[in-house]
């Protein structure tokens, strides 16, 4: 039995071998067999091992660290610091966090920032945009200018609330002062409130550049008052600011235009520096003291900066110290944005976008007219704390120089193009088309009268 099985097993015993060798060949073999069975198993193990190392996946610890946002969910203590640790804000930025919190953060301090939500009102909407301002109905063929909103670094901006803002302002008057970019201010205002109620146009003088509305539900003043200089002036220009002859201005004088009604304002906004440049003659106690830019003629020639001085300084002392307790805010200089020449000859503003941080420089003339606003500011606000009156600085000369395609430019007249692709029209990169970045002063103005009233 044993060995007809030895035989079925190893089938390889020639049966002629005697007993002993037969043993000794059996040993032998399965010696051989057990090695290389040995052999085959180290070498598939080393294999395997080896193929592990090399295939194997980074651990996760290293792509959480590459992960920055959104953070993972923590799960555990040490999770939990490390998501934390990803989001720690400077201590600079705490600070201005904090201020921001009490009021105290700088609201002309930002950035123009995408915004995909759609203007408070459109030319359909608000009737009170006029003519040269209305870029949609001009056939402006761009409309990505609408969709940028002025966003504060340390702080938000909320948009203007025109329903909050009219009741706080049942029985109140407001007025703007100055030039045609104060009515271009005033359009946008105007056209926010309208949302809310329609104003009633109640008085506008013979050229229609001062005007008068009445909100009847909330008994709500709203005044323009044309006066480019805030100074007595005899002026001789037409519509397209083409002069037959010289400004006659007094330095010593205010307009009565608005000196007169002031004792009625309750909030007023004053602004002016660009009429400075044209050419002046200028009058002090009743006589001619000389003149800017005057080409032929045998004055003294003076510096525009000596006139704008002289001007806000006499307008600053009227408001602080007249009895009347308005809240006053002065505007900043507003920058142009005229390319390859000027209004007069053939500039240009097409662009249609916003300038980034460093992408423009301000122009030294406007530079020389804010650093006169800001000393006249800070001179007159001493004068006005004693006496009661609230003054404020509404800075927007940088945030406006960051705009150069908010203007109208040729589409300051109806369909320029219409009839010659090519026609050679007057640009206009000084105004502010409507709806368009203009309305930010706005949201900026009310923050800054929600912030006096808490």
């Amino acid at each position: 039995m044993v060995k007809k099985e030895t035989s079925r097993v190893l089938d390889l015993n020639p049966p002629s071998l005697p007993k002993r060798h037969h043993i000794i060949l059996k040993f032998l073999i399965s010696f051989l067999l057990l090695g290389l069975a040995f052999r085959l198993f180290v070498s598939d193990s080393l294999s395997f091992f080896t193929s592990s190392i090399v295939e194997a996946p980074p651990p996760l610890v290293e792509e959480t660290n590459v992960v920055i946002e959104p953070p993972l969910p923590a799960t555990s203590a040490g999770d939990l610091l490390s998501v934390n640790e990803s989001k720690t804000i400077p201590n600079e930025e705490i600070s201005m966090s904090f201020n921001a919190s009490n009021g105290e953060c700088d609201l002309f301090v930002g950035d123009w920032v995408p915004d995909p939500s759609a203007p408070v009102y459109t030319n359909s909407s608000c009737r009170d945009i006029e003519a040269h301002q209305n870029c949609m109905k001009n056939g402006r063929p761009d409309s990505g200018y609408l969709y940028w909103r002025w966003n504060p670094r340390s702080c938000e901006l909320p948009r203007f609330d025109p329903e909050k803002f009219l009741d706080l302002m049942k029985n109140k008057w407001w007025a703007f002062i100055g030039d045609s970019i104060s009515r271009n201010h005033v359009q946008s205002f105007l056209c926010i409130l309208s949302q809310v109620e329609q104003a009633v146009e109640v008085y506008h003088d013979e050229q229609y550049k001062s005007k008068r509305w009445h909100f009847p539900s909330h008994n709500f003043t709203l005044s323009v008052i044309w006066s480019p200089f805030l100074l007595k002036a005899d002026i001789f220009e037409d519509i397209n600011g083409v002069s037959s002859e010289e400004t006659q201005l007094h330095l010593d004088k205010l307009d009565k235009t608005w000196t007169d009604q002031y004792e009625n304002f309750d909030y007023a906004v004053i602004a002016g520096g660009k009429w400075f440049l044209k050419t002046a003659i200028y009058h002090e106690n009743g006589t001619v003291t000389g003149c800017h830019s005057c080409l032929g003629k045998n004055l003294t020639e003076m510096s525009f900066e000596y006139a704008y001085r002289r001007a806000l300084k006499s307008i600053l002392d009227f408001m602080m110290g007249s009895g009347r307790k308005a809240f006053v805010f002065l505007r900043t200089t507003t920058p142009d944005h005229f390319e390859n020449g000027e209004w007069f000859s053939g500039g240009t503003c097409n662009r249609t976008g916003p300038f980034k941080e460093g992408e423009v420089d301000i122009k030294d003339v406007d530079a020389e007219m804010r650093g006169i606003e800001m000393e006249e500011f800070e001179k007159a606000s001493i004068v006005g704390a004693k006496n009661g009156v609230t003054l404020k600085l509404l800075d927007t000369t940088r945030m406006s120089m960051l705009r150069p395609d908010g203007h109208p430019g040729p589409y300051r007249q109806f369909q320029p193009f219409a009839k010659d692709k090519n026609a050679k029209v007057q640009n206009d990169c000084l105004h502010w088309c409507l709806p368009g970045p203009i309305d930010s002063w706005n949201d900026i103005l009310m923050e800054m009268v929600i912030r006096e009233a808490h």
